[in-house]
């Protein structure tokens, strides 16, 4: 009498070098399509943001809406082609030059790569914060930060104005991060159209239902939340610094839950600028970091409180 062996398990195993291929393989896939990656993402979540502007907006505009996304978009599209002409492989460059040299925290520290592409993401945005409360402090950054702030109204075209010298220092700094951290590709690139999103969301001209707002600003920034940001009011200004957690304001003490007049009274910008000319029109917003003084706005220079606290 015969019987039949039990049949064995065989285990194949990936050699190291297949297992490297692989992992090039994906790490040259996400570096050829980041431009596209994020240029779809950028244009979804605007769509979204700028549909639901019309259908249900919180705030009534004060400037001309055409002129405004005009200049706006207009100074989005110079910043993009100036980042590509100075830094051609962007951040997804420098995190790809991290891996190859194995520089940075998560390219020592052996960890598993969804833990290593959280904690890059979470380490990143705590960067983005840090780096916000500088262009406040300092009278120099602020300069530059200001043309951000000068936006008399606030909505999704708010999120991407910023002058083209702090878009070139933004990249440097995150540069410097990314060879701290070593972080994984696919991290650099979700957190790049996460920011990106989250920006366009948390500027955005929107009505949410108050119980909403309260849930969601738990773990995120919403549209509330950082509209006390752009108050002219400078102990409002100098709240609220998140773009997408919003655990940071409220570690750091700098969370603020509602403007002292309220969203509807608020007035948004800069005391100091009100000139449209100058405000809204793409040559004011080059022009602005090198006008007149710093005087009573960065935040090392500020009353902290309100007068009733």
């Amino acid at each position: 009498m015969s019987c039949d062996r039990p049949a064995r398990l065989h285990i194949v195993r990936v050699p190291v070098d297949q297992q490297l291929e692989d992992c090039s393989s994906m790490d040259d896939l996400i570096m050829i399509n980041e431009p596209v990656i994020r240029l779809v993402g950028f244009v979804g979540v605007f769509t979204v943001m700028a549909v639901w502007e019309l259908l249900a907006p919180r705030r009534e505009l004060q400037q001309s809406k055409s002129a405004r996304w005009l200049n706006n978009i207009g100074l989005v599209i110079f910043n993009t082609a100036l980042l590509r002409l100075v830094f051609p492989l962007a951040a997804v460059g420098m995190a790809a030059e991290t891996q190859l040299l194995g520089w940075g925290l998560f390219n020592v520290v052996d960890v598993p790569v969804w833990l290593a592409v959280v904690g890059s993401v979470v380490l990143l945005d705590a960067a983005i914060y840090l780096q916000h409360v500088m262009f406040h402090a300092l009278p120099v950054f602020w300069r530059l930060h200001r043309v951000h702030h000068a936006d008399l109204d606030f909505d999704v075209t708010t999120g991407a104005r910023f002058h083209p010298i702090e878009i070139l220092l933004s990249m440097l700094i995150k540069f410097a991060v990314i060879l701290l951290l070593g972080p994984p590709l696919v991290a650099v690139v979700l957190f790049e159209v996460i920011l990106n999103a989250m920006a366009m969301f948390n500027h955005s001209n929107i009505r949410l239902p108050d119980q909403l707002d309260r849930w969601l600003r738990l773990l995120v920034v919403t549209p509330d939340m950082h509209r006390v940001h752009h108050s002219h009011l400078d102990f409002e200004a100098n709240s609220n610094f998140g773009f997408n957690l919003s655990i940071w304001d409220r570690l750091f003490g700098t969370y603020r839950a509602q403007p002292a007049d309220g969203h509807i009274g608020m007035v948004i910008g800069i005391d100091t600028f009100r000139d449209p000319a100058q405000c809204v029109r793409l040559q004011g917003m080059l022009v602005m970091p090198f006008a007149g003084r710093i005087r009573d706005y960065a935040i090392t220079r500020r009353i902290w409180k309100s007068p009733d606290e």
